[in-house]
């Protein structure tokens, strides 16, 4: 069965949140490396101008790509490319061929040293491509990249690492390793990432963004089972019903009282709508699950977009 697109969406958004700690995770040194003071720039609008999505629409093929500028200690820039393989096709060269043509084309247009990982989040265990080779006569090209596949990991590392990420790698195992599981199981497994969150120390927006994440990137085939582990959690926690990341930032900007905060924060909101409907073309209750919002909401920012058609 193929990924839904709202996989895509959650690595997106998780990516943005916790990209420090997913530097951390492959880079064990990466605090040497690189200025995490200075922040992180999020190229989307500029990868997506030179790779078009649809070019990369190829049937039974779904990634999700990151590339990210990042402040290194020497005080220069360097680009991080992250790419996501959801769901692949093996024997067609297709990773290979796209990740080199990501090198040269951004390359080209920066002028900056790039560093490339894909992570291989399909369930093909033989599927591990890791360079692209070229060659004429006596000329060959061999382009090498990071891979990191997600299906072949050790579950027992991964819940050993207090690294954040690792609860994200550790859901796609788990979402992979169980597939046919029931919903009784599914709810066990989600309360068992859950756990494992709450052992790791992070600050609360990423706290939320990670929930969000392991949520709805397991889901249930009974609607009602997601309102059941959600009471379930809110017993554990003694608190009221977990926010996601959205009504955090609304939530926030009310307790600062700043009007600039909080139309900032409805403002992003209703951003991440219009994103899951124009661009996803999900619908009313699979978008309001992504963004953590009701039905209602939803379906008024999908009514001023069609005004504005």
């Amino acid at each position: 069965m193929a990924a839904p697109k709202r996989d895509d969406a959650l690595w997106k958004s998780i990516l943005e949140t916790v990209f420090r700690e997913f530097l951390l995770f492959f880079y064990p040194n990466a605090g040497e490396i690189f200025d995490f003071s200075k922040g992180f720039v999020y190229l989307d609008k500029e990868f997506d101008t030179l790779f078009p999505p649809e070019e990369g629409n190829n049937k039974g093929v779904r990634f999700v790509d990151k590339l990210v500028k990042v402040y290194l200690r020497d005080g220069t820039e360097q680009f991080i490319l992250a790419h996501i393989e959801v769901q692949s096709q093996k024997g067609k060269n297709d990773l290979e061929e796209r990740m080199f043509r990501y090198y040269y084309l951004v390359r080209d247009k920066y002028k900056v040293p790039i560093t490339a990982i894909a992570i291989l989040a399909d369930g093909n265990r033989s599927y591990h491509p890791t360079e692209h080779v070229e060659g004429f006569l006596n000329t060959q090209l061999i382009y090498r990249f990071d891979t990191y596949k997600i299906i072949g990991q050790d579950e027992a590392a991964l819940r050993a690492n207090p690294n954040p990420f690792a609860v994200c790698v550790l859901t796609a195992l788990l979402a992979l390793k169980r597939r046919g599981a029931d919903d009784n199981e599914l709810k066990a497994m989600k309360h068992d990432l859950y756990d494992q969150m709450m052992r790791r120390k992070m600050d609360r927006e990423k706290r939320h963004a990670l929930y969000a994440f392991l949520t709805y990137f397991v889901r249930f085939e009974k609607k009602e089972m997601f309102a059941i582990f959600e009471t379930e959690i809110k017993e554990k926690l003694g608190k009221e019903d977990p926010m996601g990341i959205t009504e955090y930032l609304l939530d926030r900007a009310k307790k600062e009282g700043s009007e600039k905060e909080r139309a900032k924060a409805e403002a992003e909101k209703r951003n991440i709508v219009a994103n899951l409907i124009q661009q996803l073309g999900l619908d009313d209750e699979a978008a309001a699950g992504i963004a953590e919002v009701s039905i209602d909401f939803v379906q008024k920012v999908r009514s001023d977009l069609d005004k504005k058609k």
